[in-house]
């Protein structure tokens, strides 16, 4: 019995290489839940400026303001030269409807605007009277060139403020009789075979003319 229990002792001392064989791989276990997460890391480094982009195109201008009065005038100058601040308020006030219009241009001291409306002479010497304002009147060249930027692609006239009377000057003064300063008549103008009432109109290469169809759809121009 001795000797048996020796024996297997000495089996267990062997060493493996010689009484064991070595088994098959097993197989790959499931992954392990995920880990906390780490810590923020620090910030970077600022990237590099960008190259500046291209300057944008200039706007259009604006329409420009009514000029200032220069310098202060004395108070006890009666006959003063200096302009009335009442007649100053008013144009500015003028100013600010006057923008309210589709169009306006400004030539020196003059403003003229519309509606783009067409009408007949005497709707237009109303509409621009309830505004209070003036038909238009051009009084020189440039006046009388810049009011054919308002005619479209097909109506290409516009009522003037010219006296509609002939027995009251024969077409030679504006709608408060007083004489024209400036015109431009069109060739045979006015016309002398208008006996009574005739209206003016402005035709599209800037030339005056006179017609008894006053009742004729023109552009309504009103003048500041």
């Amino acid at each position: 019995m001795w000797r048996s229990l020796f024996f297997c002792v000495l089996c267990l001392m062997a060493p493996a290489g010689f009484s064991q064989l070595v088994g098959a791989k097993g197989e790959k276990g499931d992954y392990g839940s995920p880990g906390m997460p780490g810590q923020q890391g620090s910030p970077g480094l600022p990237g590099r400026t960008g190259v500046q982009g291209y300057k944008g195109d200039r706007g259009f201008p604006g329409v420009p303001g009514i000029p200032g009065p220069s310098g202060t005038c004395p108070q006890d100058d009666i006959e003063s030269s200096c302009p009335n601040v009442n007649t100053l308020k008013r144009a500015f006030a003028m100013l600010q409807l006057a923008m309210n219009y589709d169009f306006v241009r400004r030539v020196g001291q003059k403003y003229f605007v519309s509606y783009r409306e067409r009408g007949s002479f005497s709707r237009a010497v109303e509409f621009c009277s309830q505004k209070e304002l003036e038909l238009a009147l051009p009084q020189n060249k440039a006046e009388n060139n810049i009011l054919t930027q308002f005619f479209g692609d097909v109506y290409k006239m516009a009522w003037i403020a010219v006296n509609n009377k002939k027995a009251e000057g024969n077409f030679g003064f504006d709608m408060k009789k007083r004489p024209l300063t400036f015109t431009k008549w069109g060739e045979g103008q006015p016309d002398e075979s208008i006996q009574d009432t005739g209206c003016t109109m402005l035709s599209e290469n800037g030339v005056w003319r006179v017609t008894d169809e006053c009742f004729r759809n023109g552009y309504i121009i009103c003048q500041i």
